[in-house]
């Protein structure tokens, strides 16, 4: 009985200090750690946070593969990474000359592209091995792709439910189970789930994404206690769960008019700025803005009553109202344009 007792004291001390420590790390910043020659694989990089993604880490020099179900858009992004690429290897960061020769570089980063589509196991794993065989052992993987049905449940067809719970939520235990099990014979890696602040709360209308999304961090979380488990503390696991982000993905979502110059959507830019820097600092967790942990943890305490009284306040009980009418008649004028 003493010995539990004691424990249980060493366990408080030890959260104790936990807290003491991320109080550390808002005072004096973590440096970033260098991914340079890094094998690092994006899925859904053809477009939105995808491609910003492989912009930042190509400006840090990692070598990127990149995957998307279009290969035009994921040529686009390539093209941009090589461009990124060239302007990293102008004359000023070249190697100095030594003793009359002139240094090479030891290492050129590539970028390579491949279709694929996530919500297809075999394909994922198809793609997987080809990635092995053709670049090598994957460093770092971000989970990235995702897709929204954009249709309240009664009307949306089983079909894109299904899909969105694949690419959105299964995907992720595909990738992992391709890339992981190097990642934990050699104690290196870094895993990335780019979720959302929907799989954190709630709201009316997305109920397949937000399913998809809650069970994204689910895995995540339960993925990132098995890591501790083994003992392998040189594999890192980032989530990242932003607010609403003005890309296609959600066009024309509103919270209230008045909050919204409070609350606005978050610029694709801003939202991948402080992901990079959450993943190379290892920080197992980013949301962005910080008001989203406040919002989660007010969720976690307050009555649900209390809850959709704030969210009837803020317009965030109908706010996709408006994306799911603007994607509804889109398909309506799609259908018209094919019936003529």
């Amino acid at each position: 009985m003493m010995m539990i007792i004691a424990e249980f004291f060493v366990v408080i001390l030890k959260v104790m200090w936990a807290f003491v420590a991320a109080g550390a790390k808002w005072v004096v910043p973590r440096k970033e750690k260098s991914v340079a020659g890094q094998v690092c694989v994006i899925t859904g990089a053809g477009s939105g946070l995808g491609r910003l993604f492989a912009k930042e880490f190509a400006r840090r020099g990692a070598t990127l593969v990149l995957w998307d179900i279009n290969s035009q858009s994921n040529e686009e992004t390539a093209e941009m990474v090589r461009q990124i690429y060239k302007e990293l290897d102008a004359p000023p960061l070249k190697a100095e000359a030594v003793g009359g020769v002139e240094e090479v570089p030891t290492f050129q980063p590539h970028v390579h592209t491949y279709v694929c589509d996530v919500g297809k196991r075999e394909n994922v794993y198809s793609t997987a091995e080809q990635v092995r065989r053709e670049v090598g052992e994957v460093d770092i993987l971000i989970n990235n792709a995702g897709v929204v049905s954009g249709h309240h449940l009664l009307e949306c067809p089983d079909e894109l439910i299904e899909r969105t719970m694949v690419v959105n939520c299964h995907a992720h235990f595909w990738t992992t189970k391709a890339f992981l099990p190097k990642m934990l014979e050699l104690n290196h890696g870094h895993i990335v789930t780019v979720a959302s602040s929907l799989g954190l709360f709630s709201t009316a209308g997305v109920e397949d994404y937000c399913a998809s999304k809650f069970g994204a961090i689910g895995f995540h979380e339960s993925l990132s206690h098995e890591i501790q488990v083994s003992e392998k503390d040189g594999i890192s696991m980032t989530l990242v769960c932003p607010y609403l982000v003005d890309t296609e993905l959600f066009k024309g979502c509103r919270i209230r008019k008045e909050i919204e110059p409070f609350l606005p959507p978050l610029k694709p830019e801003f939202c991948v700025k402080q992901a990079m820097r959450a993943i190379l600092t290892d920080q197992p967790m980013v949301c962005t803005p910080r008001i989203v942990y406040m919002v989660n943890f007010m969720k976690s305490i307050l009555p649900f009553d209390a809850i959709v009284c704030m969210y009837r306040f803020l317009g965030a009980d109908k706010c996709m109202y408006p994306f799911l009418a603007q994607r509804k008649e889109a398909m309506n004028n799609n259908e018209a344009k094919n019936g003529i």
